[in-house]
């Protein structure tokens, strides 16, 4: 009985981690007006790719986009750069 709770939770915790909320490109994103004219064909698949801009509210931001088997991209995070003074 525990070790059928303890799967449904775990598998439960798993589904959980696969439904992220999509992230919506804003203003200077790279996908903000759709996927770049050019593909990045000499970049693996999975590659991790940064780009800085200023988020909705003019604060310096990053995001990190991962290259698709399609060679699109994908942003997958936008945080807050922290001026570390």
């Amino acid at each position: 009985m525990r070790t059928a709770i303890l799967a449904a939770m775990l598998a439960a915790g798993l589904a959980a981690c696969t439904a992220m909320p999509e992230i919506k490109p804003i203003p200077g994103s790279i996908t903000y007006n759709g996927q770049p004219a050019t593909k990045l064909t000499k970049a693996p698949v999975g590659s991790v790719l940064h780009h800085q801009l200023n988020d909705e509210y003019g604060h310096p931001a990053e995001e990190t986009y991962i290259i698709q088997p399609d060679r699109s991209l994908r942003l997958v995070r936008r945080g807050k750069i922290v001026d570390p003074n």
